[in-house]
């Protein structure tokens, strides 16, 4: 099966679940708001969550929720993101953002219910005994620790005096895009009971090598693939890996921290084929 099979795969495991979940509430615009920004991702941190789980012996059935759960999650960061108050987009995976397509007071709202359906979602029995680890983590991955901080950081940077240097951008992507992705990698082994360590360290470098991926197509990208407007940092005179790598530099950064990924998961052989490929898959997709 190639990768890009089986992430679709793995994302129709995940998007189930969600449908199951919103099939359980009221039918009210907030409620297709919800399913509406949980439509036409790529499911990668879903995948990452089950695929962490397999390498530990958990079945899918006994993770999808949890997968399911950082979808949610990250689909609220997104529809969020997109409001006038944060970046003012128009577009998200080539629709019109949840803002757009109802008001901004349904997109607040239905951002607010995917963050506390994800936690519900963490709930689940099917979890095991370990889910209130996974529920903890969560808080401090999509909170003031991680994403919420990172996407403060961001939006305070628009404004600053001086441009942000490298280490401050690396340390800004940790949270705003990083801190999620090492949730959905350690999952496996925090249901497990097992050492977080190795899939930690795949997701730290995975997790830079995604945004230096996204600083890259959104100046080479084509807007029609990608699905959302490109070239905003530019306009915004914002920096980022490329106007501080230059692109040819953050292009090998990106490779090099596929390199380093990979090489995190070398205690799990060929059982880490999947993620391997995922890694790949980070700075050669087009969108």
């Amino acid at each position: 099966m190639t990768f890009p099979t089986l992430l679709a795969t793995q994302a129709r495991r995940v998007q189930a679940r969600l449908d199951t979940a919103l099939s359980e509430l009221d039918d009210e615009p907030v409620i297709h708001a919800m399913r509406y920004a949980l439509q036409g991702g790529k499911g990668l941190r879903g995948f990452f969550v089950l695929e962490s789980a397999a390498l530990h012996g958990i079945a899918p059935e006994s993770a999808v929720a949890a997968a399911a759960a950082i979808e949610a999650m990250h689909a609220y960061s997104l529809v969020h993101d997109d409001l006038p108050c944060m970046d003012n987009d128009d577009l998200r995976r080539g629709l019109p953002t949840v803002h757009r397509k109802w008001d901004e007071g349904v997109a607040v709202l239905a951002g607010d219910a995917l963050q506390t359906l994800s936690f519900e979602l963490l709930t689940d029995a099917t979890l095991g005994p370990n889910r209130l680890a996974l529920i903890s983590s969560m808080a401090r991955a999509a909170g003031a620790r991680g994403m919420v901080l990172g996407q403060a950081r961001d939006i305070a940077a628009e404004t600053a005096a001086t441009p942000l240097t490298l280490p401050q951008i690396t340390r800004l992507q940790a949270g705003k895009t990083g801190a999620l992705f090492e949730w959905s990698a350690t999952a496996g082994p925090v249901l497990a009971g097992a050492d977080t360590g190795p899939l930690g360290r795949f997701a730290a470098a995975i997790g830079l090598a995604f945004q230096i991926a996204d600083d890259i197509l959104d100046v080479t990208g084509d807007a029609t693939k990608a699905g959302k407007r490109l070239g905003k940092d530019a306009d915004a005179h914002k920096a980022t890996f490329v106007s501080l790598l230059g692109l040819k530099g953050a292009q090998t950064r990106a490779a090099a921290l596929v390199d380093e990924a990979t090489t995190a998961l070398a205690p799990y052989g060929a059982r880490a084929d999947n993620l391997i490929a995922a890694a790949r898959f980070v700075i050669a997709r087009e969108l």
